[in-house]
């Protein structure tokens, strides 16, 4: 019998975006919503219901049609042209969503055969996220639901499966990994080879902007300005309360300091500056960069060690793009946010539990405190940018448009156990795919799969 599917429904992928949690919603639900809110928020294949339907293929009890075969296809081609990337020739493509199509339901048809159950409380509260993460009601799902299609129970049967094959596959996945203490002994060595040549630096700073194109007064009168700062603090005046009366960066607010960071991490304008000071010493000179004129301080100088990392604790607001909310429509909202925030008016909580399409908006956006590589590269990107307390602009991500805000910084030291525990799951997280994909061979080579092709009647129209 073929599963119940959404128009577009594409089975959780083995992917390393899935596989770590560097996305800002984490967990299980949190993965399966993620890949179903982008079936709701899709535009509908209108194609599939003018296509000649037949089975193309049968997997175990599960077949493919050629319906759902080709608005899969149409939704290649609409990612690909709206990614600006290319497709390989039309017989290629088509073999290639075939055979993702019936990786699917070996997935599916395996994961029902493996004894694990989804009770009710699970799945209600698995609808119940995609729900939110769709700015849905339950009845409003249920109409957008029946619009496409789908009856609530067939949806309903699909979430399971879902939570069943990511569930089977962590569980059948991560058996075949063999991690050796050779293997973690030589990783521990690496990284302590790797961090014995890095330092991480705290620099305060005092910067006076210079606007693009600017002309020689203006930036005569904005060198002067800084000058005037850099001789305060070489006087005697406090770092900290020059930066906040004169500075014009985000991190006025605590005395211009950045905060600990990796040398590499910082511009290479800075570190060079920094380089012959000592701690509590100011750069004598005026550093020029294309943001204006900086007053630098060194804060403190840190060897970095291998095993001690800087968590940082992140809330954020999630806006996701869709037919109804375009991205730049995303950006103007969450801009207006940022303003009512700053105002005082509402605090950065309220508007996250009011307006957040993330997982994490009942608790006020607030996504803990994080270790570096917890987040996808652009979000992370953002965050290791903003000091404490400050508020980014907009962020756009693979999963939508961020408004980040950085609430703490602190620095973190692993015990021996907890070396050797994050070592073997670097090690298993870089074994993940290939145990994946053998195991997938497997589960395909032990399937009864049979191609079939089109009715002589569909074969002749096309």
């Amino acid at each position: 019998m073929k599963p119940a599917t959404l128009p577009s429904f594409v089975l959780l992928a083995r992917c390393a975006g899935h596989r770590r949690a560097r996305a800002p919603m984490r967990g299980l639900l949190g993965r399966v919503a993620c890949a179903l809110t982008l079936c709701l928020l899709a535009p509908l294949a209108q194609a599939a219901s003018q296509t000649a339907d037949y089975i193309v293929a049968v997997v175990n009890q599960e077949v493919v049609t050629n319906a759902e075969l080709q608005q899969r296809i149409d939704r290649a081609r609409a990612d690909a042209a709206a990614n600006g990337s290319a497709l390989p020739p039309p017989a290629a493509l088509r073999k290639r969503v075939l055979d993702a199509l019936i990786d699917e339901r070996v997935q599916v048809s395996n994961a029902r055969d493996s004894g694990l159950r989804v009770d009710e409380v699970e799945l209600d509260r698995a609808v119940n996220s995609i729900a939110l993460q769709n700015q849905l009601t339950l009845d409003q799902l249920r109409e957008r639901l029946r619009q496409e299609g789908m009856a609530f129970d067939k949806f309903r049967a699909n979430v399971r499966d879902q939570i069943l094959v990511e569930r089977v596959r962590e569980r059948d996945v991560t058996a075949r990994i063999r991690i050796s203490d050779a293997e973690i002994d030589a990783l521990l060595d690496k990284r302590r080879a790797a961090a014995s040549s890095s330092e991480q630096l705290d620099i305060a700073q005092i910067l006076v902007t210079v606007p693009e194109g600017a002309s020689d007064a203006v930036v005569a009168e904005r060198r002067a300005r800084a000058m005037a700062a850099l001789q305060r603090v070489r006087g005697g005046e406090d770092f900290a309360k020059v930066a906040r009366e004169v500075s014009e960066d985000s991190n006025r607010a605590t005395g211009g300091e950045i905060g600990l960071r990796p040398a590499d991490r910082l511009p290479d304008l800075f570190t060079q500056t920094v380089k012959p000071l000592q701690p509590g010493q100011v750069a004598p000179e005026l550093l020029r960069s294309a943001a204006g004129f900086h007053v630098l301080k060194l804060v403190q100088r840190q060897e970095a060690s291998a095993f001690s990392f800087v968590q940082t604790h992140v809330h954020h607001i999630l806006l996701r793009v869709s037919p109804e909310l375009s991205q730049d429509a995303a950006m103007r909202r969450l801009l207006g946010f940022k303003r009512e925030i700053e105002s005082g008016a509402k605090t950065f909580e309220q508007v996250a539990r009011e307006n957040s399409e993330d997982g994490s908006a009942a608790q006020g956006g607030d996504l803990g405190w994080t270790s570096p590589g917890a987040f996808v590269p652009e979000f992370e990107q953002a965050v290791e940018a903003l000091p404490p307390h400050g508020i980014s602009d907009p962020v756009v991500s693979r999963f939508g448009v961020h408004l980040i805000q950085v609430d703490g910084r602190r620095e973190v030291t692993l015990d021996k156990k907890q070396q050797r525990d994050q070592a073997r799951n670097i090690l298993r997280e870089q074994k993940f795919e290939t145990a994946y994909t053998e195991w997938l061979a497997e589960l395909r080579g032990r399937a009864y799969i049979e191609l079939r092709e089109p009715p002589q009647s569909s074969a002749d129209a096309r």
